[in-house]
């Protein structure tokens, strides 16, 4: 095989009862079969109508025709005759781009024949001298092969780029790259005739044309296709499909998956069997594992193999797929995004200055009538410069960015879709409608970051999903966005397989196209109070650097600007470096306002032991009250408090010690008595909602047996992921093993270190151990906790205190109702930990035990990465656990 007119000519003799399946408005439905030999006699015949028109070898054809019946023929009615086609998309909703598309592509193409149907002609908007054909009305009477000489070399497909549309570049595709492509792709997927591939891509799109189709014709495989409208209006109608035709090949970008994980949380299809599916290749976009290893989970019990899904990598000007991860998940375990994988036989592969560079068979020589574009991409010894940039490890390729989709800030590089893909989780936010683009506002020396977002909620509720929006960006990446935006969702303009064209939010933000809409900057809207006095006026200037706007009023809250954890001690180091004395944590906890801290500054107050620090007091839900970790420090709780900002008040306890004089507890006893009478002066009656992380599940549940011993009722109690019997893992835990959790916590030192250093640091004294933790930690970070040796000492002196009280503590008795939140376990596999060590909950309630899974390992689940998953899940079990009635007003 030489020419891509052979695939379909082999395809015709060999399998002559396989060919194309076209599916109508009902993707379930049995398709409309052509078989090969029909599909070569059709577009034989429109061969001769095309040269009976006029038009000759080598003249290229642009295809405007969206239904897969009119499109394919076409198709090949020009690679069987050696002219050349061009796929065009229509632009139906926007007259104007359309036109500009149009004149781009008649210019581009030198005047080109536009084959498109009697209806899209119709709408066509003004071009002069456009030369127009309507599909239906290509007729011929000859019927026998068209006996044209085409050569490899020979032009065979021209397919534009998702440039604006008076930019948009022409890929050129000779029948050699296409057979060499065929050959490699052939090989990697194992791809035989007894296939069943599925295509709902359109084929302005590389993907459709090659992957989609013309694969399965070389392998002489049935393929069935679909217009892209019934599966982007209901993403399950893909799993459907490939259930009712037992498909076992198909190709998808990775916002679909994302768009079927949403769909599925609210049940899956019934009698959705996926056995057969052998791989489905995503690419197009990068592959967040999370979301990869999510949709395997979900469609398991469904018979869908751990293996197949497969993250891709390809261009347009490599044939489509050209990298493939069929090790996936297994080898990506940890990883934020997927590695693309290994080369195809034939391409070849290497990193310069971070960039992919490609060469091989299957890689365009350049684009059509542009030599500087040509020469900007493609080396003189034929690398092509992808302009993605990655790292090879072990031959696998995996892309950690893509050079102009980034935003710079201080110098260093931010890669768009990986917040986007973080984004796309947080409630509220419409999956697969966010990007994040640089802006430079006028003036500025420097980029900031623009955040666009589709919501799932309006009113009220929208504000709190912009603020946890700008949160997310601030725990992700360590910076706040210069805008955070909601827009509609038909403003997010998509190339062809459905990847966001920031450039075009870009240019409508900054033309002024949004002004009414909702939008948030980092400092929230709310009424400038302005500082009064030096004390007053210093914090509030402290605090605009801190959170990097322009000015802060002085009743604005510490946690409303998006204060996060660390900002608090960054806060505490700030105001000692100014004043020479400084805040507490628990100061900027407890007076979270510019005048509230002021007060403080000017007049320490009385230090006196109070459990109960408050994170959160807006809303009318019943008050939530989280006890500390074995660390006794309720910092761990900032993040996921805010996520509950104006729905119910959230407390967290917090262990005796910290403070000067502060006597730690000397039993589990009186550390629960103390913390019930704190409970009790901030509500004093019921329903009570009560949660602990690790040690402090242990601590809520004695909590929680003594309210209910009084006759109040405990409508909520939580573990997070701690099981109640936790004296055998608080005998492992000596003051070094406790002292290395604490330095983890902190991070300090990482999981991997944190395993070897006990058995390292056990013959030093207890100085020397902290000392050589200290020794280990990032200088900066160390700064950033305003942590030395006395301090970090009490603290482990602390927490190995805890810990002592653990070893005491015997689980007895029961209370009414319990839900376990699980995570990875410090050791061994999360089925286990469930299994053997959670689930003894269910010998101490009442009511059978909720158990909820969720991500994350144990010191991580409600970390930066994971907190507002986290805070989701919790919010849905405090909703089940307290009905509207249940939520009493609060006075």
């Amino acid at each position: 095989m030489t020419t891509v007119a052979h695939l379909l000519m082999r395809a015709a003799e060999r399998h002559p009862e396989h060919g194309i399946g076209y599916l109508g408005d009902d993707p379930e439905a049995a398709p409309s079969l052509m078989p090969y030999p029909e599909l070569l006699a059709e577009a034989t015949r429109m061969l001769h109508a095309l040269r009976h028109r006029g038009v000759r070898p080598g003249q290229a054809v642009a295809l405007l025709l969206e239904q897969p019946r009119d499109f394919l023929p076409a198709l090949w009615a020009c690679l069987l005759g050696g002219l050349v086609a061009c796929p065009v998309k229509p632009l139906r909703e926007d007259p104007a781009r359309w036109g500009a598309q149009l004149r781009h592509v008649a210019e581009l193409l030198d005047g080109p024949l536009v084959l498109t149907t009697a209806e899209l002609h119709a709408r066509l908007p003004e071009v002069a001298g456009l030369d127009v054909a309507d599909v239906a009305g290509l007729d011929s009477a000859e019927e026998s092969l068209v006996d044209v000489q085409v050569r490899p070399e020979d032009l065979a497909l021209l397919v534009l780029t998702s440039g604006s549309t008076g930019t948009a570049k022409a890929v050129r595709l000779t029948h050699a790259n296409l057979v060499a492509s065929m050959r490699a792709k052939a090989e990697a997927h194992r791809a035989t005739p007894d296939d069943v591939t599925f295509n709902w891509v359109s084929y302005d799109h590389v993907a459709a044309l090659l992957e989609g189709h013309l694969l399965p014709v070389a392998s002489g495989a049935t393929q069935l296709h679909v217009t892209p409208e019934p599966v982007l209006a209901d993403p399950l109608v893909f799993l459907r499909a490939l259930a009712a035709h037992r498909v076992t090949a198909t190709f998808t970008p990775n916002f679909l998956l994302g768009l079927i994980n949403a769909a599925l949380a609210s049940g899956s299809p019934e009698d959705l069997d996926l056995s057969a599916v052998d791989r489905i290749v995503s690419g197009g976009e990068a592959n967040p594992v999370a979301t990869g290893l999510r949709f395997l989970d979900l469609l398991a019990p469904h018979g869908l193999a751990r293996t197949a899904l497969w993250p891709a990598f390809g261009m347009t000007e490599t044939c489509a797929g050209s990298l493939y991860n069929r090790e996936f998940p297994e080898a990506d375990a940890g990883a934020e995004f997927a590695s693309v994988g290994r080369p195809v036989t034939g391409l070849e592969v290497r990193v310069v200055d971070q960039e992919v560079w490609l060469r091989g068979p299957m890689v365009t020589s350049g684009y059509h009538r542009d030599p500087a574009a040509t020469a900007a991409a493609v080396t003189p010894n034929g690398w092509l410069r992808t302009g993605d940039l990655g790292v090879v490890e072990d031959g696998r390729l995996t892309l950690v960015g893509r050079s102009k989709d980034s935003v710079i800030v201080n110098g260093v590089n931010h890669y768009s879709h990986d917040l986007e893909a973080v984004l796309a989780e947080v409630e509220g936010v419409a999956p697969s409608f966010t990007a994040a683009f640089p802006v430079r506002p006028r003036g500025s020396d420097t980029e900031q970051l623009a955040v666009l977002f589709a919501a799932t909620a309006a009113g009220e509720e929208l504000h709190r999903v912009v603020a946890r929006v700008r949160d997310r960006v601030v725990l992700h990446w360590g910076f706040r966005p210069a805008v955070v935006l909601a827009v509609p969702r038909e403003e997010f303009v998509r190339t062809s397989l459905g990847k966001v064209r920031r450039g075009v939010l870009r240019a409508r933000l900054e033309s002024g196209a949004y002004a009414d809409h909702e939008a948030l900057s980092a400092a929230p809207a709310v009424h400038h109070v302005a500082p009064e006095g030096p004390v007053e006026i210093a914090l509030a200037a402290i605090c605009a650097e801190l959170f990097d706007v322009p000015r802060i009023g002085a009743t604005t809250g510490f946690f409303d600007l998006g204060g996060t954890s660390l900002d608090v001690l960054r806060l505490t180091r700030a105001v000692r470096d100014r004043f020479g004395a400084g805040l507490s944590v628990l100061d900027v906890l407890r007076a979270p306002t510019v005048r509230e801290l002021a007060r403080v500054v000017r007049t320490p107050p009385e230090q006196s032991y109070d459990p109960v620090v408050t994170l959160q007091s807006d809303g009318d839900g019943v008050p939530l009250f989280c006890v500390h970790p074995g660390i006794g420090e309720v910092l761990v709780f900032v993040n996921l408090a805010k996520h509950f900002a104006g729905e119910r008040p959230f407390h967290a306890l917090r262990a005796r010690g910290f403070g000067p004089g502060e006597t730690p507890f000397g039993s589990f006893a009186e550390m629960t008595a103390t913390y019930v009478e704190a409970i009790r002066r901030v509500q004093p009656h019921g329903p009570y909602a009560l949660a602990g992380y690790s040690f402090g599940a242990a601590v809520a549940f004695e909590i929680a047996k003594v309210l209910e011993a009084d006759g109040e009722r405990v409508e909520f109690l939580a573990s997070f992921n701690l099981p109640p019997h936790i004296k055998y893992r608080m005998d492992e835990l000596g003051f070094v093993e406790t002292a290395v959790n604490l330095a983890m916590f902190l991070e300090l030192v990482d999981p991997v270190q944190a395993e070897l250093l006990p058995a390292r640091l056990a013959p030093l004294p207890k100085t020397g151990q902290i000392a050589a933790l200290l020794d280990l930690a990032p200088p900066g970070r160390l700064a950033e906790l305003d942590l030395d040796l006395p301090g970090l000492t009490a603290w482990a002196d602390l927490a190995d205190g805890l810990t002592t009280l653990g070893r005491t503590y015997h689980p007895a008795g029961e209370v009414r109702t319990m839900t376990v939140f699980c995570a990875d376990p410090l050791r061994g596999t999360r089925a286990d930990w469930v299994g053997d060590e959670l689930r003894r909950w269910d010998e101490h309630t009442a009511r059978p035990v909720r158990y909820v899974d969720v991500p994350g390992e144990h010191y991580t689940m409600i970390g930066p990465r994971h907190v507002h998953a986290f805070a989701a899940l919790l919010r849905a079990e405090l909703a089940r656990a307290f009905t509207p009635t249940q939520e009493p007003p609060r006075e």
